[in-house]
């Protein structure tokens, strides 16, 4: 099994909060599980949508699926169903708490650093401007 595949016990659990597949009618529908683990795929890699590998379909259909129940709200009921599943179970525990400490560094000119002129380097170069236009 592949890193960002789902697992048997997690596709029991999530199966069952995610809308069904549609009937068999018309076109045949792509397998959601393998759907679902491409949406994992891209949301644990970072990649582009269009860098989906093959092997979990098309990526427009993967893309359009996850738009489309991110619009309906399908994953924050999802999220709230396995949630409330675990805190049943005794799987959680609240008085841990994690807060993403991600930090970026800003350059010094977005965070209001004083301009300066060609000249004003020049001259802490110790240039004269007639210098400075040669180069």
């Amino acid at each position: 099994m592949k890193r960002h595949e789902v697992t048997d016990e997690q596709w029991v659990r999530l199966e069952a909060v995610l809308p069904p597949q549609r009937p068999a009618t018309g076109r045949p529908g792509h397998d959601l599980r393998t759907q679902v683990s491409g949406m994992l795929w891209i949301l644990g890699t970072g990649a582009p949508w269009r860098d989906l590998p093959e092997r979990y379909g098309p990526w427009e259909t993967v893309y359009s699926r996850f738009r489309r129940w991110q619009r309906a709200g399908v994953w924050e009921r999802a999220f709230a169903e396995v949630r409330r599943q675990g805190d049943a179970a005794g799987l959680l525990d609240w008085t841990v708490h994690f807060v993403d400490g991600t930090n970026i560094r800003a350059h010094q000119h977005a965070a209001g650093a004083r301009r300066t002129t060609a000249n004003e380097s020049a001259e802490k170069r110790g240039e004269t401007n007639k210098q400075r236009r040669r180069r």
